[in-house]
């Protein structure tokens, strides 16, 4: 089997795929997560789903074959707490998930309990609509620390050659106190740094993302890293491999630049 690419895609907000307005708003989003089948080209054997939405204090692996749905979002229409994204869990390769993690030396745990949450369901749903494709999670450490998730991103990088498509879901601008038009300015800045960054290979991409602390309005498009920390673990996968900018839009939410990557 060829080896697969990676992908960092910003997931959007809440149950977004159910709600028209907010679909009609990520309208280009959409185009992006339904053209991802084609471009890898072959059906993954999994998706390994590295979500904003879950972090630990290691890295837990959802180990469930049937993972149920976490509404882990509020304020939305009261059906969209109905909703069913039923793909089937992948326990083996999660355990394969899990050895490759702790091989690198990096703490890991099992979670067998663990559920979709939307930052895998919502862009899941739009990627394969039958819901027909395995997916397991793997979360975040607490601290956000780069280092540790690219070496997350290079102890997964032999899933790739085993059929596993592994997608960083987040948002390359994450700030829910700064939608609307106060978003404009800085969510452009801080993705046109993106796009700079993200242009570079090999270490020199690395050592620009380690720091990315310092890209302008970084801290105002991210006050807390959650939904950046997964395009870390994304690029750890894929380092030396060529980035391509696969969604860009500059007028979400009211002002918001976002922007979606697939790696190799």
């Amino acid at each position: 089997m060829a080896r697969l690419p990676t992908y960092f895609v910003s997931h959007g907000g809440g149950p977004w795929p159910w709600i028209p307005n907010m679909r009609q708003m990520l309208a280009s989003l959409e185009v992006s997560l339904a053209r991802m089948p084609a471009e890898i080209g072959t059906v993954p054997k999994a998706i390994c789903m590295i979500s904003g939405h879950w972090e630990a204090d290691s890295f837990a692996v959802m180990t469930s074959p049937a993972p149920g749905m976490l509404y882990d979002y509020g304020g939305f229409p009261p059906e969209t707490y109905k909703i069913l994204y039923p793909a089937p869990g992948a326990p083996q390769i999660a355990q394969r998930t899990a050895d490759l993690i702790a091989a690198a030396g990096l703490p890991v745990s099992l979670d067998a309990k663990r559920g979709f949450d939307h930052g895998t369901f919502a862009p899941a749903y739009v990627m394969y609509p039958k819901a027909d494709v395995p997916i397991y999670q793997v979360s975040l450490q607490h601290g956000y620390d780069p280092a540790a998730h690219f070496a997350l991103g290079r102890a997964l990088a032999p899933l790739r050659d085993e059929g596993v498509l592994i997608v960083g879901s987040g948002l390359s601008y994450h700030n829910l106190r700064l939608f609307g038009p106060g978003a404009k300015v800085p969510s452009a800045a801080f993705d046109a740094w993106l796009d700079d960054a993200m242009a570079k290979t090999g270490k020199a991409r690395t050592q620009a993302l380690m720091n990315w602390e310092s890209a302008p309005y970084a801290r105002t498009c991210h006050a807390q890293e959650d939904h950046l920390v997964p395009l870390f673990a994304a690029l750890g996968a894929a380092e030396d491999e060529v980035a391509v900018r696969v969604y860009h839009d500059t007028n979400v939410f009211g002002g918001v630049t976002a922007s979606s990557y697939k790696i190799g």
